[in-house]
């Protein structure tokens, strides 16, 4: 049975996603260097939002910056943890479906990141269309919008659907997707040692079947121009500003 993405964190991913994911603190400062190269530190208001923050990869970095950050997510492990790595730091943390973002007093941020392929966690190009406007509507003057994500353009079939995510001497985490013409079903199958005996734990949920295409075109549409667009560490990277 596929569940909803939030389903998906709360009663599977949200346990082992810290693992999945590796050293913390090499991936804040891969951000953080990223965030010098582009040119992206404060300039204004110092107000920056992360959507989808996760438990703090892009948020530590943004707060270490000079920003003032506002960290939306909705899993209660994540958000647990965030707390934790945001500790003395200038972040507001909000837990909110990041759908609910109209709803939230947030008001012309300098910066808005959506980062790591949460994106591709709403329901439909629809939603995405919805979202992407709503962040250039709030974002200020010249203010800009980061954005990552997978290409799900090219689809994989037979055993290249299979993907290898991580192993130690304790779990195995596989990774396997179905793609259907609007969706990819994403499925994480872990194995986990417990005692002396292997269990294992399977948890499927639907991603949009996001392109660069796609997020290009409805990104031109909302008053932003792009600034940049390639692929880094195999994620689709956008930097659009607002005009």
């Amino acid at each position: 049975m596929t569940m909803t993405v939030k389903e998906h964190y709360d009663n599977h991913l949200g346990y082992f996603y810290s693992w999945m994911i590796g050293d913390l603190t090499s991936k804040q400062t891969e951000f953080q260097n990223f965030l010098i190269e582009q040119k992206l530190l404060p300039q204004s208001n110092k107000v920056a939002i992360d959507l989808g923050a996760g438990h703090g990869i892009q948020t530590v970095p943004l707060a270490k910056s000079g920003y003032f950050v506002k960290a939306i997510d909705f899993n209660p492990q994540l958000l647990e943890e965030l707390t934790k790595n945001t500790k003395g730091l200038n972040v507001e943390i909000i837990n909110a479906d990041i759908r609910n973002f109209n709803n939230l007093s947030v008001h012309n941020p300098e910066l808005i990141i959506c980062w790591g392929d949460t994106i591709a966690h709403l329901d439909s190009e629809q939603e995405i269309m919805q979202l992407i406007a709503v962040i250039s509507k709030t974002l200020s003057e010249g203010g800009k919008f980061l954005l990552s994500f997978r290409d799900y353009s090219v689809e994989l079939t037979g055993e290249n659907r299979f993907i290898p995510v991580k192993s130690d001497e304790n779990r195995i985490l596989t990774c396997i997707l179905d793609y259907q013409p609007e969706y990819v079903i994403v499925t994480d199958l872990l194995h986990e040692k417990i005692g002396n005996s292997w269990k294992q734990k399977v948890s499927s949920y639907k991603k949009v079947r996001v392109t660069t295409e796609m997020i290009v075109k409805i990104i031109e549409q909302t008053n932003m121009t792009i600034q940049l667009n390639q692929v880094i560490n195999r994620m689709m990277t956008i930097i659009a500003i607002k005009k």
